[in-house]
C-alpha cells in the first residue's frame, strides 16, 4: 500500500485541530500532527503577505487521498488552501501497516 505524507498550513490551533480530529476520525488518515505556529510569507493576489500559520503534518494512504483532498478543502477556511501530498520512499514496515490499517482502504 502506498502511503502519503501530506502537508496542510491552517490560520490557527482550533483550525488545524478540528481539522485533524475530522480527518483521523473519519479514517481519511491515521494521524494528524499539529504543529507549533510558524510565519509564512507567500505571494497572494499580487502583493507579498505574511501570516502566522498551524501546519499539520497528515498521514494517509494513496486510496484515501482523494476523499481527503475533498473534506479538507470543505474544512478549510482558505480560498485556496494549501494541501501538498508527499510519497513516503521509505519507512518502519509495521508504521506503513499501522498506518494502513488505521485509514479506508478504498474511495
Amino acid at each position: 500500500m502506498k502511503i502519503l505524507f501530506v502537508v496542510c498550513n491552517t490560520p490557527n490551533e482550533a483550525i488545524a485541530m478540528n481539522i485533524a480530529r475530522t480527518v483521523v476520525g473519519e479514517k481519511l488518515a491515521a494521524c494528524a500532527n499539529v504543529l507549533p505556529p510558524c510565519r509564512s510569507v507567500y505571494r497572494w493576489q499580487g502583493q507579498v503577505e505574511e501570516a502566522e500559520e498551524v501546519p499539520l503534518l497528515i498521514k494517509t494512504t494513496a486510496a484515501a487521498y482523494a476523499q481527503l483532498q475533498s473534506r479538507l478543502v470543505e474544512l478549510h477556511p482558505y480560498e485556496v488552501p494549501e494541501i501538498i501530498a508527499l510519497p513516503l520512499e521509505a519507512s518502519l514496515p509495521a508504521y506503513l501497516t499501522w498506518v494502513t490499517e488505521q485509514t479506508l482502504s478504498s474511495p
